[in-house]
């Protein structure tokens, strides 16, 4: 007797690969994009016929939409668990909750940058009604989410959110320091002059 025959392959429940879909969707979906990411290479990641991956999403928007759900849940359980440790006296060297989702959000970036990929195509493909209006709530409810946790005034959560996106923008161009400084652009275009580039 083989060992494929003693050992037939595990059904895997249909749950089951909805998650593993979900988590191959934001892999390649912030590589991709919505329109220049192939439903096969998501299946081909996960092991399934294309057809199978229509058999539990509607379309490959709903399946896009899903990974923006799984990204923005991501970011939202990073800032709970910070303002958690910062309550709790474990996040060491922060001066409020909002410091400490803010170096949780940086750690994010540099360790997890698929999450922070998969935000760009997600407001890039914001041309899509469907796409804008779920990523409009989802947005909306990560900056209440900040403030709940936080107990900010307004007009520090908008310095927050801004230079939240200021961080989205340094670590897609590749920039290794996420502190708040921004010596790096200037370096750049010193660079950029030197090498005879357009500025």
């Amino acid at each position: 007797m083989s060992a494929a025959e003693q050992s037939p392959r595990r059904r895997v429940p249909a749950a089951e690969r909805r998650e593993e879909l979900i988590s191959a969707a934001v892999h390649e979906f912030a590589r991709g994009g919505l329109h220049g990411t192939a439903v096969e290479r998501i299946a081909r990641r996960v092991g399934v016929a294309q057809p199978y991956v229509f058999s539990l999403f509607a379309s490959k928007r709903e399946l896009f939409l899903a990974a923006i759900e799984r990204s923005f849940e991501h970011v939202a359980a990073t800032f709970r668990q910070a303002a958690e440790e910062f309550a709790e006296g474990s996040a060491e060297g922060c001066e409020d909750a909002l410091d400490a989702m803010g170096r949780a959000y940086r750690e994010l970036l540099r360790t997890e940058r698929d999450y922070l990929m998969l935000q760009h195509q997600a407001y890039a493909a914001c041309g899509d009604e469907v796409v804008r209006a779920r990523v409009r709530r989802r947005y909306a409810q990560l900056v209440e989410l900040v403030r709940e946790l936080s107990g900010a005034g307004a007009e520090r959560i908008d310095d927050f959110i801004r230079r939240g996106m200021a961080l989205n923008v340094a670590a897609a161009l590749g920039v290794e320091d996420l502190s708040a400084s921004c010596s790096w652009v200037g370096k750049e275009l010193r660079l950029s002059v030197r090498a005879g580039e357009a500025v």
